[in-house]
């Protein structure tokens, strides 16, 4: 596909509404084809809503107290709802503007009510989700081997990667019990750290048995206390200790392995906590590295937590599953596949940017290590991947992809009456995932995104390049950028170059403490934030968050001392940094005559909001 077949402006409503017949035209396109088929099903029948009905005093009542409704929820939406939509003012929460294509086969499949749990209920959207799964499964490199599916979100997501690193840590003890034979003359410890592909062909051997050893593991039995750690970064998502909690691990067996000064996980701190542990004899359940941390929007080193697994293994036989958290920053493995879904070559991705006009910039460079921890993505066991972030896809449209289509079989549960095992259904979904009834709709949606962008470079990868793009360009006008205000000198200190496109930054008011100044950055946040201010009052827009000792040690510590000037006293005695936090997901500011519209509107914007706060 070449770049003249896709037209990213064709793709969205528009800031300004600009697309806005074209969607109106389309969807009454659509609802008059629904309106047919149930016309056209058994035509014999008769109306069962007549003219009489209609006309019932009754019934025009009810009518006019569903518009009234109606306009009271558009008079709330009108008066409060996010501008996210906007081209360049809405700095803040992961939302954006999403993809007509998606919305309108949403509201489409809305009409037909699907439930995707069970393929009887929705013959139509769950094959969709079957193929959207498969999509999943070559974004993350998995290809035709892996599988994957939706899910509400990535808490969700997240909770199958744990459960299914719970499950494959406890089947070999199961094994010891059921099959003996099997992992004959091995120890308990080489239990706890068989390989998972070990586990799945043994598994695949003894499919007669399989109930009987899945309850003889942590889902039957339990045991959970002899399956080990946890391990997370500092950055871990909020889900993590909740997961934990729910999957009754524990947050006393969930460690934190700190940061560096960009905010991705210290890989020589995990290689010696995890030799720590295993000298204790204590397992590694599960490591989870982060693509697109929520916070900042950076990138762990996935290649070196696989090589370090592949090493720890063959120096002292001590395995652990992977889990990558991509909920954030999934979508962008698109940038680097090429139209058969082959990664590309780092020596060749700039030809290739180029020849899909992907970056408004033509030296526009992804960094050799973000690049190599997205190829990395393949080799770990399962990753969480949000459609309804990076996907540009209506809320709710998470999902999980994992590297082995058998691997389902450790989680899978059959309810008679939704699944039938011996079913010649293409989809037996509602087996193999946490949730229960699900909605078409959602598939619907992300399939018909799928299809008009596809997931490489020539499509998804352009979408996503020019968010990255725009956030890049906002972060080079924030960065130490001066502010004269009231006989104050305010300057922009940004966090860290961004991996992805989370641009995150203090004002740093010179003469200030470190108290003072946290406080400037939360009382700029309350007069910016969607959620406290008069929205048609306000034309900048931002987030903001804490980097606290409890949560992050002493990781900001770089930023407090060498970009912001305190002493380690000051940090020791504060013990956060408060985080002026933007998420860039608007593609519209890649075009420089817009990114200059915009930077000079949200100059003043930031003069007038500092002149109110500081005196």
């Amino acid at each position: 596909m070449s770049k003249e077949n896709i037209n990213l402006k064709s793709l969205f409503i528009g800031p300004k509404a600009e697309n806005g017949d074209l969607y109106k035209a389309v969807l009454s396109d659509l609802i008059d084809e629904h309106m047919g088929w149930r016309k056209n099903y058994i035509p014999t029948d008769p109306s069962f809503i007549t003219p009489a009905d209609q006309e019932q005093p009754s019934f025009k009542n009810t009518v006019t107290k569903t518009k009234c409704v109606l306009e009271e929820v558009s008079r709330r939406l009108r008066a409060s709802a996010v501008p996210w939509h906007s081209a360049g003012r809405y700095w803040a929460q992961m939302n954006s503007e999403t993809l007509m294509p998606a919305q309108l086969a949403y509201n489409f499949a809305m009409l037909w009510n699907g439930n995707n749990v069970a393929y009887e209920a929705s013959p139509a959207t769950s094959q969709m989700e079957e193929e959207v799964g498969m999509d999943f499964s070559h974004l993350c490199g998995y290809g035709n081997e892996g599988w994957g599916h939706l899910t509400a979100g990535g808490t969700p997501a997240n909770m199958e990667g744990l459960w299914y690193a719970r499950n494959f840590k406890s089947m070999p003890l199961a094994f010891a019990k059921v099959i003996p034979e099997v992992v004959k003359g091995k120890s308990e410890w080489e239990l706890l750290n068989m390989p998972t592909a070990e586990i799945v062909k043994i598994m695949l051997s003894h499919m007669d048995k399989l109930d009987e050893i899945k309850e003889a593991s942590a889902r039957g039995v339990g045991g959970i206390d002899k399956l080990g750690v946890l391990i997370v970064p500092q950055t871990k998502h909020y889900s993590w200790p909740k997961l934990a909690d729910v999957l009754g691990i524990g947050h006393h067996h969930v460690v934190s392995i700190p940061v560096d000064e960009h905010y991705r996980m210290k890989i020589d701190v995990l290689e010696q906590t995890i030799r720590d542990l295993a000298a204790k004899h204590i397992p590694i359940m599960c490591v989870v590295g982060v693509v697109g941390t929520t916070e900042e929007g950076q990138v762990d080193h996935i290649d070196q937590i696989i090589a370090l697994r592949k090493k720890l293994y063959e120096e002292q036989g001590t395995y652990f599953y992977v889990h990558v958290d991509a909920a954030y920053g999934s979508y962008a493995r698109a940038l680097f596949l090429d139209e058969n879904s082959n990664f590309i070559p780092y020596e060749e991705l700039n030809s290739k940017f180029n020849e899909y006009d992907v970056f408004e910039d033509k030296n526009f460079k992804i960094d050799r290590d973000v690049y190599d921890a997205y190829k990395a993505i393949g080799e770990a066991e399962s990753t969480t991947v949000d459609p309804h972030k990076m996907g540009y896809i209506p809320y709710s449209a998470g999902g999980i992809a994992i590297k082995d289509k058998n691997m389902r079989a450790v989680i899978g549960y059959f309810a008679a009456y939704v699944i039938d095992k011996a079913s010649k259904a293409p989809s037996l979904l509602g087996s193999y995932i946490l949730e229960g009834s699900k909605a078409g709709a959602t598939a619907a949606a992300v399939w018909t995104a799928h299809r008009v962008l596809p997931l490489n470079v020539s499509g998804y990868g352009r979408l996503i390049g020019a968010s990255i793009e725009s956030a890049r360009n906002f972060y080079n006008f924030m960065k130490d950028r001066t502010f004269k205000v009231n006989g104050k000198t305010i300057t922009a200190k940004m966090l860290t170059a961004p991996d992805f496109n989370m641009v995150d930054y203090v004002f740093h008011m010179e003469g200030a403490t470190l108290e003072e100044n946290n406080e400037l950055n939360r009382k700029f946040w309350e007069v910016t934030s969607s959620g406290l201010v008069d929205l048609y009052q306000q034309d900048f827009l931002v987030s903001h968050t804490d980097f606290a000792k409890p949560d992050y040690g002493d990781s900001p510590v770089p930023f407090v001392t060498k970009e912001l000037g305190y002493s380690m006293e000051d940090w020791n005695r504060v013990g956060k940094i408060t985080i002026l936090r933007c998420s860039g997901m608007t593609p519209y500011m890649r075009d420089p005559e817009t990114c200059e519209y915009f930077c000079t509107s949200i100059k003043n914007s930031i003069e007038r909001t500092l002149a109110k706060i500081v005196k």
